[in-house]
């Protein structure tokens, strides 16, 4: 059943009344209501989180690695502050990044939601690679959070403890966002929770990667590890979305920093891997189909369909074996 109205074509934005209706308190799931500059709980008036123009900042401090106040001053919160002259560098530079998989991920994705359907992005504050089918689709409507402001962040909370009512959203999407969370076992389950009866959940995550945004990157899944994140979804697709060539190349690029003992030193060797390793990510058009790719992947997709009851670990094992 659709967890959305008979309307066909939704609009591109939303504005505070758009978001409204499906927010709940992060900390106790009441219904919340304007009440000046904040939304409020209708059951506990000391339950009120700020709106920071006309964005809901819907934090639950006691549980979240952010505070309130880091966003009301607009402090950067996840991505470390750099100077222009590296960021100029750094946009010259070849990526060493290729998600061989993702338009197709998305097209599936897309090809799996009911028309029309309402989607929540999880770390969305910027369109993910390979998403544009998801965004420009007229019959999608978007809400986008994260725990940063950007042009697409309607609202601001932590995955932990989404803020919205229960089968709020038929579809669920959180690219390269698990491995930046503390528990991502919990907000897997809170992605379930707020999907509506047969959601569709789409996510990307790393294996062989470096480590990233330092200092929130916490955990990489091999991919029967992945499959048992999910392991209340029945699986639509999963597989290597990013392959063993783009590993190879950031592998590549950490071995060269590690020679480096200043940070002026080890962007040098960084700059140098970038420019002498980046070809061996297009060998990955041809490796990702192969078997030997699920044991050497940059990263795994998973794009499943909520069930009500959890697999067993033993039903994950003979899952892994019936590959």
């Amino acid at each position: 059943m659709n967890s959305i109205d008979s309307q066909t074509t939704l609009p591109d934005t939303n504005s505070l009344d758009d978001v409204l209706p499906l927010c709940r308190s992060p900390r106790t799931g009441a219904q919340l209501q304007r009440e000046g500059g904040h939304l409020v709980s209708i059951a506990d008036s000391e339950d009120r989180y700020p709106v920071v123009e006309g964005i809901p900042v819907l934090i639950n401090e006691d549980e979240s690695l952010f505070s309130v106040d880091q966003f009301e001053q607009k402090t950067e919160t996840t991505v470390p502050e750099t100077s222009r002259l590296v960021q100029r560098v750094a946009r010259l530079l070849p990526s060493l990044n290729l998600n061989v998989r993702a338009e197709d991920n998305f097209q599936r994705f897309v090809d799996e939601l009911p028309s029309p359907a309402r989607v929540l992005v999880v770390g969305g504050r910027t369109r993910g690679e390979g998403s544009d089918v998801l965004y420009e689709s007229p019959s999608i409507k978007i809400f986008s959070t994260d725990v940063a402001f950007g042009p697409e962040t309607d609202l601001i909370c932590d995955a932990h403890d989404l803020p919205f009512q229960d089968g709020a959203f038929d579809g669920v999407v959180a690219q390269a966002v698990l491995e930046h969370v503390a528990d991502p076992q919990r907000c897997v389950g809170e992605m379930h929770r707020v999907l509506a009866p047969n959601g569709i959940v789409h996510a990307e995550t790393p294996f062989l990667q470096a480590m990233h945004m330092k200092p929130y990157d916490f955990t990489r899944f091999t991919m029967v590890g992945y499959r048992r994140l999910f392991s209340s979804f029945d699986v639509v697709g999963i597989g290597p979305t990013c392959g063993p060539g783009m590993a190879l190349a950031w592998a590549y690029r950490g071995f060269l920093r590690s020679f480096g003992r200043s940070a002026a030193t080890q962007r040098a060797l960084a700059a140098i891997a970038h420019l002498t390793a980046f070809p061996l990510k297009y060998l990955d058009h041809w490796l990702i189909d192969r078997p030997g790719a699920r044991d050497a992947a940059s990263g795994y997709y998973f794009t499943g369909r909520k069930r009500q009851t959890p697999l067993s670990d033993e039903d994950v094992i003979s899952w892994f074996h019936s590959l």
